[in-house]
């Protein structure tokens, strides 16, 4: 008997692997029945975590075999908005896309048109939305703030990892750092607000991390470091502080809202797989609560499940992301992370980069790349706001 959820994948890379790992605690539910990955490095090791799956050597092959119901893609940046349209024109069943939704502002209309009509389940994953501490976070901040005034979202982490053909060292394959890194904080973002953004404000750049490689006489040239402050609809205001080379750190995310009753935080730590072993156990996240009045923090210990954490390197979230999409490909759950949140969360990162760049802010309403932009509108909008996210 076939299973609800039968994935054809596309791209079994770093992250195309560790969603096999969680599929594969899947399996009364789901089940990898097709894949499509040119790498033969990156081949031999999906067949490991899949022994059972077909393997395509085309992505056409993979898209017409029969025995798929869904699809997921997992592949460079860069292919995201091809691979979907390639799929809507042949074969468009529930799809389940990596991050960033596309790369390029010129492609923001082309997503448009492209994500308007699709037949069946489209859902961007965005895994941080899962994490067991950051869900948590999520559910209390709005009562235990009183109304978040206040968010702010900081990261310190280890540099970019190697991925095949280094495709991650420059911009024109990720979209840039704050697309490719960050679009998972301006999703929080809007989450969390329930608002979207009307003015964007940054600064960054690349101070240490990766500048004495070279690829083919090319430095690369992807940031590592910045400040993004966010203006919202609603009068509350956040900040994204990313560091790429604070991996010494004992929390890899901190995440704090606050608001007129009091305030909430979430700290999660990196993946285990990168704790030093005589440090001893990996730290746990944890929720802290703190009112205003009875003045009192409070912390809470958030574990996961030692199955999910080895799984991936996302705290276990990318398992979750799994359950809630086989939801919403059987109709038992509506699609938790739309196509337009995915676009939101580039359409940010791009703004970032541009107020970066030049050193102005970027007014969220009339960017080109805006959900709120109209195609006729976006068309008259300004060129040099059309480049941002191209550093």
């Amino acid at each position: 008997m076939n299973k609800p959820l039968r994935y054809g994948i596309i791209g079994c890379g770093m992250m195309g692997q560790e969603h096999l790992r969680n599929i594969a605690l899947m399996s009364e539910i789901a089940e990898v029945v097709a894949i499509f990955e040119p790498d033969p490095e990156m081949r031999a090791a999906a067949r490991a975590f899949a022994p059972n799956a077909r393997f395509h050597t085309t992505l056409d092959a993979l898209v017409d075999d029969s025995g798929i119901s869904a699809f997921l893609i997992a592949s460079p940046n860069y292919l995201h908005l091809e691979q979907l349209q390639h799929i809507r024109a042949r074969r468009p069943l529930p799809v389940l896309v990596e991050k960033p939704l596309f790369t390029d502002p010129a492609q923001a209309m082309e997503v448009h048109a492209l994500i308007a009509d699709w037949p069946a389940p489209l859902w961007v994953a965005m895994e941080y939305r899962y994490m067991p501490p950051v869900a948590a976070f999520i559910r209390e901040a709005g009562t235990v703030t009183g109304g978040v005034q206040m968010l702010t979202i900081r990261e310190h982490r280890f540099p970019f990892l190697p991925k095949v053909g280094n495709w991650n060292r420059f911009n024109r394959n990720s979209g840039g750092t704050l697309v490719e890194k960050c679009c998972h904080f301006f999703d929080l973002m809007r989450l969390i607000l329930q608002d979207d953004p009307v003015r964007i404000m940054a600064t960054g750049g690349q101070a240490l991390n990766h500048l004495k490689e070279s690829y083919a006489g090319e430095i690369p040239d992807i940031w590592d470091h910045a400040y993004v402050i966010v203006d919202f609809e609603r009068g509350a205001r956040a900040m994204l502080e990313l560091c790429m080379f604070a991996e010494g750190a004992r929390y890899q995310e901190d995440i704090s809202a606050i608001g007129p009753l009091g305030k909430i935080e979430c700290s999660v730590p990196g993946p285990g797989r990168f704790w030093p072993a005589h440090l001893g156990a990996p730290p746990v996240a944890q929720l802290v609560v703190s009112p205003r009045t009875p003045k009192g923090p409070h912390a809470i210990d958030i574990p996961v499940d030692p199955t999910l954490l080895d799984a991936g390197d996302h705290n276990g979230s990318t398992f979750y992301q799994h359950q809630r999409f086989a939801a919403a490909v059987t109709g038992h759950a509506p699609v938790e992370v739309s196509a337009q949140d995915g676009w939101w969360a580039v359409a940010m990162g791009m703004a970032a980069q541009h107020a970066a760049l030049t050193g102005t802010a970027v007014d969220m309403r009339v960017a080109p790349y805006s959900p709120k932009s109209s195609p006729p509108e976006a068309a008259a909008q300004t060129p040099e706001i059309a480049l941002a996210g191209r550093p």
